[in-house]
Order: C-alpha cells, then sequence, then structure tokens
C-alpha cells in the first residue's frame, strides 16, 4: 500500500455482524505473518482514530 494512502476494510465479526471501517496507511501500519501462521494487517482506524490489527484467525477482511 501506499503512505498517507486511505481505503475502507470491511471485516465480518464472530457474531456475523459485518463492519466497515475507514482506514489509511502509515508509516506505522504493517501487514505481517504472526508466529502462530495467521495473516494480519495493522492499520490507522480513522473512525476510532487509533491503531487496528485486523486478522484471518478468526474472521477475514477485504480493502477497497
Amino acid at each position: 500500500m501506499i503512505n498517507n494512502q486511505t481505503f475502507k476494510i470491511t471485516y465480518t465479526k464472530l457474531n456475523g455482524e459485518s463492519v466497515t471501517r475507514n482506514g489509511k496507511w502509515t508509516d506505522n501500519c504493517k501487514e505481517f505473518i504472526a508466529k502462530a501462521g495467521h495473516a494480519c494487517l495493522t492499520y490507522l482506524d480513522l473512525d476510532a482514530d487509533g491503531y487496528r490489527t485486523a486478522t484471518d484467525k478468526i474472521t477475514s477482511w477485504s480493502i477497497k
């Protein structure tokens, strides 16, 4: 992703509820594989004004 690029991230919670957030890619953001082997994505959540990490361990996400 490109620095300062904004995007929408959508994921499904454990209860089946779909959530869409506005995100931004910054120098502190990263995509990585956890030691347990699942994909992770740390991004700046503009709606909550803080960093969040999405993981595919429980749910999946999509970015637009």
